[in-house]
């Protein structure tokens, strides 16, 4: 599935206005209400890898329920993929090195930003930027603690794309766990 991923992946570069790597990230909190927001993938191995903010709704989710689904859409494709799996943190210096490429504002806004928590008005916001933008002046902007990333290891990845007549075309790869092999499914639409 990761090779078929890849490829489908590779086509929406060529075609998708933007951000090809969007995709909606599915979570539930320790009481299983679920929540879905959207999130750039930032790299695939052994599992689809975002980053953002620990101390965020998805952050606390994660670490409270350790499982979600993500859903990429690719329209101007008529291609869909989706992800079910458990979730693990990246490693610190993998975490480093994603916060390296971000955009010096990107990684100031991050310091700056207590993300998913109530602020006073948009001013607030602007004067931690401001702060912050002082505060590391032109030195290079580490990353914060907050700032990490998680990686879905999938169990289950789902491949629909749209045909005439709602013949849809799906496909399924599953497995027990992470290291067990994979089965294939067709199903129904």
């Amino acid at each position: 599935p990761f090779a078929l991923f890849a490829a489908w992946l590779a086509e929406a570069e060529k075609s998708e206005p933007n951000d090809p790597n969007a995709m909606a990230l599915a979570t539930a909190d320790a009481a299983g209400a679920p929540n879905a927001r959207m999130v750039l993938l930032k790299g695939v191995d052994s599992g689809f890898v975002f980053y953002s903010n620990g101390q965020s709704a998805k952050g606390a989710e994660l670490a409270a329920n350790p499982r979600a689904a993500l859903n990429f859409h690719w329209k101007s494709l008529r291609k869909a993929v989706r992800v079910r799996g458990p979730v693990a943190q990246v490693s610190d210096a993998e975490a480093d090195a994603d916060f390296a490429t971000l955009p010096r504002d990107s990684q100031i806004g991050a310091w700056a930003s207590p993300q998913s928590q109530a602020m006073e008005g948009r001013w607030v916001f602007e004067k931690r930027i401001a702060e912050y933008a002082l505060k590391f002046g032109v030195s290079k902007v580490p990353r914060p603690p907050c700032w990490t990333g998680w990686r879905v290891t999938p169990l289950r990845i789902e491949f629909w794309r749209d045909r005439p007549f709602r013949l849809h075309d799906r496909l399924v790869f599953s497995r027990d766990g992470p290291q067990a092999p994979w089965t294939t499914a067709r199903l129904f639409t």
